[in-house]
C-alpha cells in the first residue's frame, strides 16, 4: 500500500480497509492539532489509489466490509474523481457494506445536493464532520475556519442526502475560561445539527501545537478531570437531539459514557455524578490519543 505519512482514522473504523486518497489535511492549521505534520497536503492518483485497491483485494480477498477514505478530507476531492474511487471500490470489493471519510464543512457545502446523492447511491455511507465547539470564540481562537451555521448546513445537506453524520466535539477546548460557554454553546449546536452519532474526545496537546505552547505559557489552562464532567454535565443537561448515538469512551477521556440522546442522558449524569463524587477518572498515563 502507498500510504505516506502517519494515518489516521475514526475509533470506529477500526477494522476497515484505510484507503488513502489525499495525503495530508488541506486545512491543518488548528491550533490543538498535531496531525498531518509529517506530510505537505496533495491528492493521490487514480493509479496509485487503484493499485492500493488491487493489493487489497490480493491481500484479504473479497473480505472487506468497510473502507475508510483518508487522509484528513477526501471530500475536498471533485464528484467526478469521487466517483471514479467509489467505482473502483465496488470494482474490487463488490460486497463491501459501506464506504466513510472525514469531512470538512466547507467541502460539503460545495457539494451540490445532487452531486451528495450520487456520492451515496455509489456507496459512500457516512461523513465524520469534526465541529469541536458550538462557540463562536473558540472556533475563532482554534482556527478552524469554520463558524457554527456553516457546520449546521453542512450537517443537514447530509441528511438531505441520506448520507450519516458523525460529529465530533472536544472536552476542554475552551480552557476553564469558556468552560461554560464551550458546554452550552455546544449542546445548541448538537440541537440543531441533531446528528445520526456524536462522538466528544477530551483535549490532549501534542508537542508543538500553539495551543500547547499557549498552556505552557500560562495563557490558558485546562480543565481538571472534576471540570471535565462538570462541562459534561452541562453538554447533557441542555442538549436536545433525540436519537443520536452518544459515545464519549475514547481513550482520552476521563470517564467513559455510552448512551442514546435523549433517553440515556439521566443514567449518563448518573454516572458523571458517581465519579466525581467518588473521584473515578482514568489516570494521565492511561490517556491517549
Amino acid at each position: 500500500m502507498h500510504y505516506e505519512g502517519m494515518i489516521y482514522r475514526p475509533p470506529s473504523e477500526a477494522y476497515s480497509l484505510i484507503l488513502q486518497v489525499t495525503a495530508g489535511c488541506a486545512h491543518n492549521k488548528c491550533t490543538f492539532c498535531g496531525m498531518y505534520k509529517d506530510k505537505q497536503f496533495h491528492l493521490k492518483s487514480l493509479q496509485t489509489i487503484e493499485e492500493d485497491l488491487q493489493e487489497a483485494r490480493h491481500f484479504y480477498g473479497s473480505r472487506v466490509d468497510r473502507i475508510f477514505l483518508a487522509d484528513g478530507d477526501a471530500l475536498v476531492l471533485s464528484t467526478e474523481k469521487l466517483m471514479k474511487i467509489l467505482t473502483l471500490c465496488r470494482k474490487y470489493f463488490p460486497d463491501v457494506k459501506r464506504i466513510a471519510s472525514y469531512g470538512r464543512a466547507g467541502d460539503i457545502l460545495r457539494k451540490t445536493d445532487r452531486d451528495l446523492a450520487v456520492l451515496r447511491e455509489m456507496g459512500l455511507g457516512i461523513v465524520y464532520l469534526g465541529a469541536e465547539s458550538g462557540s463562536e470564540t473558540i472556533l475563532k481562537h482554534i482556527r478552524k475556519n469554520v463558524t457554527t451555521e456553516e457546520l449546521i448546513q453542512a450537517a443537514w445537506k447530509l441528511e438531505t442526502a441520506r448520507i450519516a453524520s458523525s460529529v465530533t466535539l472536544i472536552s476542554g477546548l475552551g480552557g476553564q475560561e469558556f468552560l461554560e460557554e464551550h458546554a452550552l454553546k455546544s449542546a445548541d449546536l448538537i440541537s440543531v445539527m441533531k446528528p445520526d452519532y456524536l462522538g466528544f474526545l477530551t483535549l490532549m496537546l501534542e508537542p508543538g501545537t500553539p495551543m500547547k505552547e499557549e498552556v505552557a505559557s500560562g495563557q490558558m489552562k485546562l480543565l481538571t478531570p472534576p471540570q471535565v464532567v462538570e462541562e459534561m454535565e452541562l453538554f447533557l443537561q441542555h442538549v436536545d437531539s433525540d436519537g443520536t448515538v452518544f459515545r464519549s469512551n475514547h481513550a482520552s477521556n476521563y470517564i467513559s459514557l455510552r448512551g442514546t440522546l435523549n433517553k440515556d442522558i439521566p443514567l449518563m449524569l448518573s454516572q458523571l455524578r458517581r465519579a466525581k463524587e467518588n473521584d473515578i477518572f482514568r489516570t494521565e498515563i492511561m490517556r491517549r490519543l
